[in-house]
C-alpha cells in the first residue's frame, strides 16, 4: 500500500500486527470520547490562511530544555513500544535521533534504558510513573542519570488504570487472554517471527532490571496494578525535584490550577495530556484545555502537548493554541510497526513538510509567528460537543478516512500490503 499519512501508517499497522498490540494502541478509555475528541477539536480549527506574506525560508527549528531541535516535536512515552517492532525502542530513539528530535523512554518499556541510550548520539527522555514502589523510582532515576539521561518526564495522570474495553475483547486482558494473543500472534506471521521470537518482546527491561528476574506482559500487568498510588500529592514529589537535577516535566495537566501547581512545584515545563483518552474519559480534549492553561503560565514554564496530534497541521494548531512544542504517540507507532525506524523517519519528513506549508500557508516564517492570529477562533470560543462536528466519521479509535485526518500529506513511501 501507499503511505503518505499517519492514518495510512494506521491501516498498515492494523494488518500487520495481532489484534491485541493493534487495539491496546488504538484504544482508549470507557466508550472512547475523549479519544475521538482530541483528533476533533483539533482538525476543527480552521487555520487562517493568508497570502502575499512574503514567506521565504520557513524555519521549525525549536529550543527546548536547553536542547537545539530541528522541529518543536518530541516522541512521546508509549508503554511497550518494544513489541511493535523488533527492539522498537531502539529504533524509534534512532529515528528521533537522526531528524534531531528527543525519543522519551517508557518506564515500562520492552528495552532497558542502558540499551536505549547506548544505540543513540544525545540524550534520550525519560519517562517515569508516580509509584507505590519508591525503590523502584528510585532505582529508576539513578540508572536513567548515570546512562546520561537529563530530561525526566514525570507522569501524573494515572493513579488508578483507566477502563479500557477494547483490551477484553482484544486478548490483551480477560479470560485466557494468553491462549487468545497466541493464537493471534500464529495468524500475524510476519510480526511473530520478527519481533515475537528475534525481538524478545517477554521481558521488560526496566521492570526487569529491579526486580531482578524476567517480568513478561502477564507479570507487568499485575505489578503496575498493584503499584498504582492515588493516595500521592504534591508534597510526595518533593524528593524527586530535589533528587533529579536535570530538566522536570510533568505530564497529565489538564487543569489551568494544576499547571499553576507545577509551577510552584518546580517544575521546567508541563505535557497538557489526557493519556492520549486513555485514562477517564469524558474529560476535555487537549486541544480545549490548552488555551486557559497557556493564559495562565505561559511564560513560567515550557509547555508541551499531547493527544490526537496526526499531522504536522495539528503541530501548528497546538502552537497556535499556546504550546511551545508537541509529544507525538500513537502516530509514531504506527510508522514503527509498519516499516520501523524507516517508518518513523519517514512520518517525522512528513509532518515537517506539512508544518513547512501550513506555515507558509499561514504567513508565518518562524515558530514564533504562529500564534492565536493564525486560526480563525480558538476552541475557548467554539461550543462544546459531544464529539465535535468532525468525529461522525471516526470510529476505530478517532482515526477516520485519510481526507479527513491528513490534508495532502507531501512525502509517500510504498510498504508491502
Amino acid at each position: 500500500m501507499i503511505i503518505s499519512s499517519a492514518s495510512d501508517y494506521r491501516e498498515a499497522a492494523r494488518r500487520r500486527l495481532p489484534p491485541f498490540l493493534f487495539h491496546y494502541l488504538d484504544g482508549g478509555a470507557y466508550a472512547e470520547h475523549t479519544l475521538k475528541r482530541n483528533v476533533s477539536d483539533l482538525s476543527d480549527l480552521a487555520l487562517r490562511q493568508r497570502v502575499l506574506k512574503s514567506v521565504g525560508e520557513v524555519d521549525l527549528s525549536a529550543k527546548l530544555f536547553g536542547e537545539a531541535l530541528d522541529m518543536p516535536v518530541a516522541l512521546a512515552p508509549v508503554g511497550l513500544t518494544g513489541m511493535y517492532a523488533r527492539r522498537g525502542e531502539v529504533q524509534a530513539a534512532r529515528a528521533a535521533t537522526a531528524r534531531a528530535i528527543p525519543f522519551t523512554l517508557s518506564t515500562v518499556s520492552v528495552c532497558p534504558i542502558e540499551e536505549v541510550q547506548s544505540q543513540v548520539g544525545r540524550p534520550i527522555w525519560f519517562q517515569l510513573y508516580v509509584l507505590k514502589d519508591r525503590g523502584f523510582m528510585k532505582n529508576a532515576l539513578e540508572r536513567a542519570w548515570a546512562a546520561g539521561i537529563r530530561t525526566l518526564v514525570f507522569t501524573v495522570d494515572m493513579p488508578v488504570p483507566g477502563a479500557r474495553y477494547r483490551d477484553a475483547h482484544s486478548g490483551m486482558s480477560g479470560p485466557n487472554a494468553a491462549f487468545r494473543r497466541m493464537l493471534q500472534a500464529f495468524a500475524h506471521p510476519a510480526w511473530a517471527l520478527d519481533v515475537g521470537l528475534r525481538g524478545r518482546p517477554h521481558d521488560l527491561g526496566n521492570i526487569s532490571a529491579y526486580r531482578g528476574q524476567p517480568t513478561n506482559l502477564a507479570d507487568y500487568i499485575g505489578w503496575l496494578g498493584a503499584n498504582f498510588d492515588p493516595s500521592i500529592g504534591w508534597k510526595d514529589l518533593e524528593w524527586i525535584r530535589e533528587t533529579w537535577k536535570g530538566p522536570m516535566i510533568i505530564k497529565g495537566i489538564l487543569d489551568a490550577e494544576d499547571a499553576r501547581e507545577a509551577v510552584r512545584f518546580g517544575a521546567d515545563g508541563i505535557v497538557v495530556s489526557n493519556h492520549g483518552g486513555r485514562q477517564l474519559d469524558g474529560v476535555l480534549s487537549s486541544a480545549r484545555a490548552l488555551p486557559s492553561i497557556a493564559d495562565a503560565v505561559k511564560g513560567d514554564l515550557t509547555i508541551l502537548a499531547d493527544s490526537g496530534i496526526r499531522s504536522g497541521l495539528d503541530v501548528v494548531r497546538m502552537i497556535a493554541q499556546g504550546a511551545d512544542g508537541v509529544l507525538l504517540g500513537r502516530a509514531f507507532v504506527y510508522a514503527l510497526a509498519t516499516a520501523g525506524q524507516a517508518g518513523v523517519e519517514n512520518l517525522l519528513d512528513i509532518i515537517a513538510k506539512e508544518m513547512r506549508v501550513a506555515m507558509t500557508l499561514t504567513g508565518a516564517r518562524r515558530l514564533s509567528e504562529i500564534t492565536r492570529d493564525s486560526l480563525v477562533r480558538a476552541l475557548a470560543e467554539m461550543p462544546v460537543s459531544a464529539h465535535g462536528p468532525a468525529s461522525a466519521n471516526r470510529a476505530n479509535g478517532g482515526e477516520g478516512d485519510a481526507r479527513d485526518l491528513v490534508d495532502d500529506a507531501p512525502a509517500s513511501v510504498s510498504v508491502p500490503s
